[in-house]
C-alpha cells in the first residue's frame, strides 16, 4: 500500500487519466473521483485541455492537470489515432513525473483508447497498481463506427489491443454485466473484472434537488435530451418525430443539451422540418446544472439507434432521468430492456421515428401513465443506487491499495 503521512494522517493518493475534458462532459470520472474524495483519498485527474482552460486547476477537491491536446471534430480515423497517440505520449510523461512527486497507490486509466493504460507503465514499475476503466467496448465501438465486421482484420487488431491492455492492468472495471460477460468471453479472467455502473450520483440527481412545478396544467408537453449529439444516439429521430406530431400537440417543445459532430446537422434538420421554433439548443453544462433543467421536462428521451455498439449501452442519461422521477421514452435496445421493462419505460422501436412519434403523442395526453412510469422506474434505483455502487468502487480501490475492506467489491 502506498500511503504517505502528513502529520499523523496517512495520505492515500489516486490518479485518473482520461482522454476527455474534465469535469465538463465526464460524469463517470467525476463521480468516481468524488467517491474517493469522500473515502479520504487525494485525487488527481490528467485530461485534455480545451480552449481557455488553465493547465493546472482544481474542482471539488480534485486536482486537475490538463495537457495541450484537444478533441478533433469531424476528423477521420487516422487523425483520431494521431490524437490518441499524442495524448498517450504526453500523459505518459506527465503521469511519471507526478508519480515521482506524489507516489500514487493506484493509477486508473479510462478508455477510449484502451491502450492508454500503458501510460501507467512508469508508476506500475515503481509499485503502483493499475485499473483500466472501460467506459465503452472499443472493438464494438470501432466496428459500429466504421461498419466493420467483428471478424475483419481491423477489428481483430482492436480486440488484440483490448486484450493486452486488460492483461497489463491489475484490475478491469466496466459498466454493465453484459459487457463483463463479453470481456470474459474474450479471455479476461472473471476475478479480474468488476462492474461499476453509470448510475446517477444522488448527491446531484435527486428529486429534492430539482423540484419545480409541473407543466401539465398549462397544456405544454416538454421533452429533453442531454448528452452527445451524434448520429448513433438518434437525436435526429426526436426532431423527425416532432415534425410528425407538432400539429397534434400545440404545446410540444424539445430541449437539447450537449455538443457533438451532429450539432450543425440537427439545427439544419430542425429548420427543414419546420420545428426550429419548438427546439431549444443548449451547450454542455456541468452535471450539477442538469437537475433543474431536467425537472422542467415532462419526459426524457433516449433515442439510441440499434447497432453493434449502442445495443450494449445502458445510457447514463436514462439513469439520471429515472433518479429525478422524470418519465422516460427509450429505444428498446438489448441492454436497456435487460434492466427496464414496459412498466418502467415507454419503449419504441430503435431507429423508427414514427414509433417514437406515437409514444410522444400517447404520453402527452396521459398524465397518469407518466406518473406510473416514473414510479415504477424507481425500482431500478432501489436495486442499483449510487451509494451502493460508490461504496463497492471505493472498496475495490482500497483492496488494490492493500487496505482492509469489508464485503466483496
Amino acid at each position: 500500500m502506498m500511503t504517505y503521512s502528513t502529520g499523523t494522517q496517512p495520505v492515500k493518493r489516486h490518479c485518473m487519466v482520461v482522454h476527455a475534458y474534465y469535469p465538463l462532459g465526464e460524469t463517470r470520472v467525476e463521480r468516481e473521483a468524488l467517491a474517493l474524495i469522500d473515502r479520504g483519498y487525494d485525487v488527481d485527474v490528467v485530461c485534455l485541455q480545451d480552449v481557455g482552460e488553465p493547465a493546472r486547476d482544481s474542482a471539488d477537491g480534485v486536482n486537475i492537470y490538463r495537457l495541450p491536446v484537444r478533441r478533433g471534430e469531424r476528423r477521420g480515423q487516422m487523425w483520431q489515432l494521431v490524437e490518441y497517440l499524442a495524448f498517450f505520449l504526453l500523459a505518459s510523461i506527465k503521469l511519471f513525473g507526478l508519480h515521482l512527486h506524489r507516489r500514487y497507490g493506484v493509477v486508473q486509466t479510462h478508455n477510449l483508447p484502451d491502450f492508454l493504460v500503458f501510460a501507467a507503465l512508469g508508476p506500475k514499475l515503481l509499485g503502483a497498481r493499475v485499473i483500466l476503466d472501460l467506459h465503452d467496448l472499443m472493438p464494438e465501438f470501432y466496428a459500429a463506427r466504421g461498419s466493420h465486421s467483428m471478424k475483419s482484420l481491423a477489428v481483430r487488431l482492436v480486440i488484440w489491443q483490448e486484450q493486452i491492455s486488460c492483461r497489463f492492468a491489475d484490475h478491469v472495471i466496466t459498466v454493465t454485466d453484459i459487457w463483463r460477460e463479453t470481456l470474459i468471453a474474450r479471455g479476461v479472467p472473471p476475478s479480474k473484472i468488476s462492474v461499476v455502473m453509470n448510475v446517477a450520483d444522488t448527491r446531484i440527481f435527486s428529486p429534492s434537488h430539482a423540484e419545480l412545478p409541473s407543466h401539465h396544467h398549462n397544456g405544454a408537453f416538454r421533452l429533453i435530451y442531454h448528452g452527445t449529439l451524434t448520429h448513433r444516439y438518434g437525436v435526429d429521430l426526436i426532431l423527425q418525430a416532432l415534425g410528425q406530431v407538432r400539429h397534434e400537440i400545440p404545446g410540444l417543445r424539445l430541449t437539447l443539451i450537449g455538443a457533438g459532430d451532429a450539432l450543425d446537422d440537427l439545427k439544419r434538420l430542425a429548420k427543414e422540418l419546420g420545428v426550429e421554433d419548438r427546439v431549444d439548443f443548449h451547450n454542455e453544462v456541468y452535471a450539477s446544472q442538469l437537475p433543474p433543467l431536467i425537472a422542467q421536462a415532462d419526459a426524457g428521451v433516449v433515442p439510441n439507434r440499434n447497432d453493434l455498439f449502442t445495443d450494449t449501452l445502458l445510457p447514463t442519461k436514462l439513469l439520471e432521468y429515472v433518479a429525478l422521477d422524470t418519465p422516460v421514452i427509450a429505444a428498446r435496445t438489448r441492454t436497456i430492456a435487460a434492466y427496464f421493462d414496459d412498466s418502467m419505460v415507454r419503449f419504441f422501436r430503435p431507429g423508427d421515428a414514427s414509433d417514437l412519434a406515437d409514444a410522444i403523442l400517447e404520453l402527452s395526453g396521459d398524465h397518469a401513465h407518466l406518473k406510473l412510469l416514473a414510479r415504477n422506474a424507481r425500482k431500478f434505483d432501489e436495486k442499483h443506487s449510487w451509494t451502493q455502487v460508490a461504496a463497492q468502487y471505493a472498496a475495490l480501490v482500497d483492496r488494490l491499495n492493500g487496505r482492509q475492506t469489508v464485503g466483496k467489491p
